[in-house]
């Protein structure tokens, strides 16, 4: 059973991430670390103890990888988009039986599994390859190797993830592929949207979306 373990924020850089997350959340996110080889790094937000938020930007301290960034952070339309301002860009999903469902589904379709590290974090993501994530609506996998990062508890809960998209059969579909047909909430929309819900610790409701 798959189920979310993080939501994601692009942004131009880290500083501008944090002011936009402190801005809607009203709390700003910790220090996360460095994806070395990948030309990311992060910022964190605990959601409580099933869930996280991280805010992602290219690492000026880094050469360009010889991948492109994760979720589309080389794309041309995302890079001028996050110029604007910092956004909602992706979601991931936790899964203990990473093998057995790209194997299931076919590297075509959930991506190759890839080896990651940051510190002490060790984990294997595979990405849905751009042409098949439905607008980055179709997560990508994750399964860490020891433990998922602890985090202080920001007091921020996310209440619901939904996703928008033409084609939302197809997509109610893909999600059941993985496991994940309770993890969001799907309306037929003209435009793939990916909207986060939540709670911030003065009770008041926020928003973020990807468009």
């Amino acid at each position: 059973m798959a189920e979310i373990d993080h939501i994601v924020v692009g942004a131009r850089t880290l500083e501008a991430g944090a002011a936009y997350i402190e801005a809607h959340l009203g709390v700003r996110p910790g220090p996360g670390g460095r994806h070395e080889g990948v030309g990311t790094h992060n910022m964190l937000l605990g959601l409580g103890p099933s869930c996280y938020l991280e805010v992602i930007a290219p690492d000026p301290d880094q050469p360009d990888p010889p991948h492109p960034r994760p979720f589309d952070l080389d794309d041309p339309g995302v890079k001028l988009m996050l110029e604007a301002e910092p956004r909602l860009v992706a979601w991931v999903a936790r899964t203990p039986v990473l093998d057995a469902v790209v194997t299931r589904l076919g590297t075509h379709h959930a991506g190759e599994i890839r080896a990651m590290k940051r510190g002490k974090l060790s984990w294997r993501l595979a990405m849905p390859p751009q042409n098949q994530d439905m607008s980055n609506l179709i997560p990508a996998l994750i399964q860490w190797d020891d433990h998922r990062p602890r985090l202080p508890d920001s007091g921020v809960r996310l209440v619901a993830l939904e996703a928008e998209h033409p084609e939302v059969d197809a997509l109610r579909n893909a999600l059941a592929q993985r496991g994940l047909e309770e993890a969001l909430r799907l309306r037929r929309s003209p435009q793939a949207r990916l909207v986060a819900r939540f709670t911030r610790p003065d009770g008041r409701e926020a928003v973020l979306a990807s468009r």
